[in-house]
């Protein structure tokens, strides 16, 4: 059996080295958790390692896990006031500053917010800009029709304005080589064709099939409504007669049938007026003293001279026209002196 020494008592304890190596290694171990906790959490607390309730967030009653608390943002209001001299220092304008300035040149916008700011966030106002006034739309003078002169239409000329009011509204028209010819006789198509633009009659019959008005007549058109509403009728045995020269009488005849015309007063009282009614035919005494009384005929030189058998002139068409308009209220009445006053 072999004899042990006992222990050494002072050799169970640590020496200086040992500690100091121990301190180093526990440095080293800290200094590497911190780091390395540090760039995993950035928000990283020395409190809640230590203190496990920080680290495990309790549960509300109704099983939802609260939401850490996070500190508010603190809201710049849109009418802060800069310091003087500060408008133009900062480098980048912060969204306050910029709403300032866009709103400042319009003076009839107000700063209308979409909806109340939250707290915690910065708001950036909608300018919502005043709306314009309404203009009213100003109304388009319409121009007075222009006067058509004729090289053969003197200042003087008794009908010259019957010509040009009747020429200006398109109702008649001049020769290509700008004259008028107001002694001329006129047709009886050409009357039929100047009708048709100087009224607007309603239809009162049918049109004719006249055998001397062919489909390709030029004046086809005017003739059947001339006929319709009740200015013209032909002769007998269907026959027109269209490039007949129309005479006075006939024209007076054709505008008091077409207008509707009926005399007033006594037919042969009436009739007095003329020098020459003995010459008035017949069929055309009634419509006559129709379209004396309502102040329709026009007579030059002579209004007491009524040469109602006489082919009518271009010039003497378009006084007769003109007033038949002014009986339908289409054109004001103008004066003359050679308007037949019964």
């Amino acid at each position: 059996m072999t004899n042990v020494p006992p222990p050494d008592p002072d050799s169970s304890r640590l020496g200086f080295d040992e500690l100091l190596g121990i301190v180093i290694a526990f440095a080293t171990i800290g200094t590497i958790l911190a780091v390395t906790l540090g760039q995993r959490d950035k928000g990283f607390n020395l409190s809640r390692l230590l203190n496990p309730e920080a680290r495990a967030p309790t549960a509300s009653p109704s099983g939802v896990i609260p939401l850490p608390q996070q500190t508010p943002v603190p809201t710049v209001s849109p009418e802060a006031t800069l310091l003087p001299g500060q408008e133009d220092i900062a480098p980048s304008p912060s969204p306050t500053s910029i709403t300032r300035r866009l709103a400042a040149p319009v003076p009839t916008a107000q700063p209308v917010p979409a909806e109340a700011p939250q707290a915690g966030s910065t708001t950036i106002p909608i300018i919502v800009p005043a709306p314009l006034a309404e203009a009213s739309p100003t109304p388009t003078p319409v121009a007075a029709a222009t006067p058509i002169k004729f090289t053969d239409v003197p200042q003087d000329l008794w009908a010259r304005p019957y010509i040009e009011a009747l020429a200006s509204r398109g109702i008649v028209s001049g020769f290509p080589d700008g004259t008028f010819k107001p002694g001329g006789a006129i047709t009886r198509a050409e009357f039929a064709a100047l009708l048709q633009k100087a009224f607007e009659q309603q239809p009162t019959s049918t049109a004719l099939n006249y055998k001397d008005v062919p489909t390709s007549h030029w004046a086809l058109p005017a003739i059947d409504q001339s006929v319709k509403t009740g200015f013209f009728r032909g002769y007998p045995n269907n026959i027109f007669r269209p490039n007949q020269p129309i005479s006075k009488v006939q024209t007076i005849v054709a505008l008091a049938s077409g207008l509707g015309l009926k005399p007033t007063t006594v037919e042969q009282d009436v009739l007095k007026t003329y020098e020459d009614s003995n010459r008035i035919p017949n069929y055309a005494k009634a419509p006559v003293s129709a379209a004396t009384t309502s102040g329709l005929v026009v007579n030059y030189p002579n209004p007491n001279i009524l040469n109602p058998n006489r082919n009518a002139s271009r010039a003497e068409v378009a006084a007769l026209v003109y007033q038949g308009m002014v009986e339908s209220g289409k054109v004001e009445p103008m004066p003359s002196q050679y308007l037949v006053k019964p």
